[in-house]
């Protein structure tokens, strides 16, 4: 999902959840920003959204939404279109892109998974570690 051309080696963004979220919706319409990757600083807090919708394109409406928290990025770095997401240990999914309806107080950071999770049906804590990392998610192929 990474442009191996372009792209080279980075480093794990390292977070920790501070708020736990429970709801989910099904017309939210969350609108995916045209970049693939964005940057992060160490302290700012982003919030975690699941969809069981694939459409990694520019503008592509998102409605259906579960969410998972809030985390606080513990390092600077770079988080791009096709990262896992862990949190607690748990792959979540790949991330699918970017809804900035809330910058920039925090960007939503949206996360592929076929089954609309949230914060309650992980059973996520606040102070769970959350990584971003740019292995790509187990039986995710290129969908660029």
């Amino acid at each position: 999902m990474r442009n191996t051309v372009e792209d080279g080696p980075k480093r794990a963004v390292r977070a920790t959840l501070v708020k736990v979220l429970l709801h989910s919706r099904t017309d939210r319409g969350m609108s995916l920003l045209e970049w693939a990757g964005r940057c992060v600083r160490a302290g700012e807090v982003h919030e975690l959204v699941v969809t069981d919708q694939w459409a990694p394109v520019a503008g592509a409406r998102i409605d259906r939404v579960g969410f998972l928290g809030f985390a606080e990025m513990e390092c600077g770095g770079v988080v791009d279109r096709g990262d896992v997401l862990r949190i607690g240990g748990i792959e979540v999914g790949p991330v699918l892109g970017f809804d900035g309806c809330h910058f920039p107080n925090h960007y939503n950071i949206l996360v592929h998974n076929p089954v609309l999770l949230t914060g309650a049906s992980l059973d996520l804590r606040p102070e769970s570690p959350v990584v971003f990392d740019g292995q790509q998610a187990a039986g995710e192929g290129s969908k660029d």
